[in-house]
């Protein structure tokens, strides 16, 4: 891609190299596979990458996620893992669904992938307008060399949003084993508990063929999700999430 020298923040392909510990071919391949673009000032000149992008891929972005999560004094993520609204998410998920559909060995099933990650940070948005408790928006991020997805959000939980259908409920544990199992009809906010038991299909569904694993936490508890394997693993966290937290890895 050529570009205008206007980036203060651009570096070259040997110091990119450097950064993330690859080789000057994996850049290459990367770069013609559409994993990490690079840009050119001129027709002839070298390849360059913009140093936020560099950055973002050699961090561990579940960490960042859970950080900003379980985080006592949170503030707005950087601009490129944050969406303020629905309508920057939307953009984003297009765009890592271009992504996904150009990666190999995903052609027949990028969809359902990107389908995941629809269902759960549309619901974030949807079951948390008017009432987030601090930062409103989601932290949205995702390494497609690695394979992972991350989204959070400093929402109200899945506890106190299904109370609201689901008085009984005493903990975060069996709020989110409701979530992602039982139809619950009726309008907002009874229908985050449809989107999570769809996300489940999705994961455990045996005729994908897909290989998908799912970690989710809200409040203090977690569950894992593995492809072809039905199994709810709800376990209680030491370590407390306001709102929920999802990695998705594929």
């Amino acid at each position: 891609m050529i570009q205008n020298n206007t980036n203060k923040r651009n570096i070259t392909i040997n110091e990119a190299a450097k950064i993330l510990g690859v080789s000057l071919d994996t850049l290459r391949r990367w770069d013609k596979a559409g994993k990490l673009r690079s840009f050119r000032f001129t027709p002839a000149g070298h390849r360059h990458y913009d140093l936020d992008d560099i950055e973002m891929l050699s961090k561990n972005i579940f960490s960042l996620a859970r950080t900003w999560s379980a985080s006592k004094n949170p503030k707005e993520p950087e601009k490129k893992i944050y969406c303020q609204d629905i309508s920057i998410f939307q953009a984003r998920h297009k765009k890592i669904e271009n992504e996904l559909m150009a990666l190999g060995g995903l052609e027949n099933n990028f969809s359902l992938i990107s389908a995941i990650v629809s269902e759960i940070g549309n619901n974030s948005f949807d079951h948390n307008i008017g009432s987030w408790l601090d930062i409103c928006g989601i932290f949205f991020a995702y390494d497609i060399n690695k394979r992972q997805i991350a989204l959070a959000d400093r929402g109200q939980g899945i506890l106190t949003t299904l109370k609201r259908v689901r008085p009984n409920l005493e903990n975060d544990e069996q709020a989110l084993r409701v979530a992602f199992t039982e139809k619950i009809s009726g309008r907002s906010p009874e229908s985050r508990g449809n989107g999570l038991k769809f996300v489940r299909k999705i994961i455990t569904g045996k005729q994908t063929g897909l290989d998908i694993k799912l970690y989710f936490q809200t409040g203090n508890a977690a569950l894992n999700l593995v492809s072809g394997n039905s199994d709810l693993d709800i376990l209680k966290q030491e370590d407390y999430m306001q709102g929920c937290l999802a990695l998705i890895n594929f």
